[in-house]
């Protein structure tokens, strides 16, 4: 896709959805940083339901470490993963507090150097708690950066450092939201819904369902 189509996907997206925001329940970026190490293979929807009773008891990385490993647990055990991202997450708030008092850095190799910590989730913390220009490519991303045409890769970085390249600098902060929440929600993994994509006239997937499945109406016995 070309950077002139990749403006117009974008804008069409931003259009349709002009307030998109992450969905992550958070009051500073450490409940987003705790969110987003939390949210690896599970919705936010989960993540939000652990993290109210977490961050009632320990809203600060001293009185999450205070609880430690265990007291994470107990708040986290309906997500995935969730016995090592209690230990990520008790590791991280140790980390923060002896390396950079309590707070979050907002620099990639200072973030990526915490427990639990990888690009993507560093991407999301400098963008949304920062106001940085990246773009963090999670699954929805991924697929739609290669499905539409919009930044093609093999692997995340390619997909991160494609979409970089094609979006207006201007419009690379809020573009991650707008394209996140266009995978969960229209861009679909299994069935694409098409003829709800503001996006279409720019899309390059071959294979575009344009008509609404017909709703199927129950027969009567």
């Amino acid at each position: 896709m070309s950077k002139a189509a990749a403006k117009a996907f974008i804008t069409a997206l931003a259009e349709a959805n002009p307030d998109a925001e992450s969905e992550l329940v958070f009051r500073n970026p450490f409940e987003l940083l705790v969110s987003v190490v939390l949210s690896a293979q599970a919705t936010d929807k989960s993540v939000n339901k652990a993290t109210k009773g977490l961050f009632e008891e320990a809203p600060d990385p001293a009185s999450m470490a205070a609880i430690g490993e265990e007291g994470i647990a107990r708040h986290i055990r309906t997500i995935g993963l969730w016995r090592a991202k209690a230990h990520n997450v008790d590791l991280l708030c140790h980390q923060l507090l002896e390396r950079h008092g309590g707070q979050v850095p907002s620099d990639r190799a200072s973030l990526e150097a915490l427990a639990g910590v990888g690009r993507k989730t560093a991407n999301v913390v400098m963008n949304v708690a920062f106001g940085a220009d990246t773009m963090a490519v999670d699954t929805h991303i991924f697929r739609i950066g290669n499905r539409t045409g919009l930044a093609p890769g093999k692997t995340v970085r390619q997909v991160e450092d494609g979409l970089v390249a094609r979006i207006p600098k201007d419009m690379l902060r809020p573009a991650h939201h707008w394209l996140i929440l266009h995978g969960r929600y229209v861009c679909k993994a299994r069935t694409p819904e098409c003829w709800r994509c503001p996006a279409t006239t720019w899309c390059l997937y071959p294979d575009k369902r344009m008509v609404a499945p017909a709703t199927r109406k129950a027969t009567a016995s």
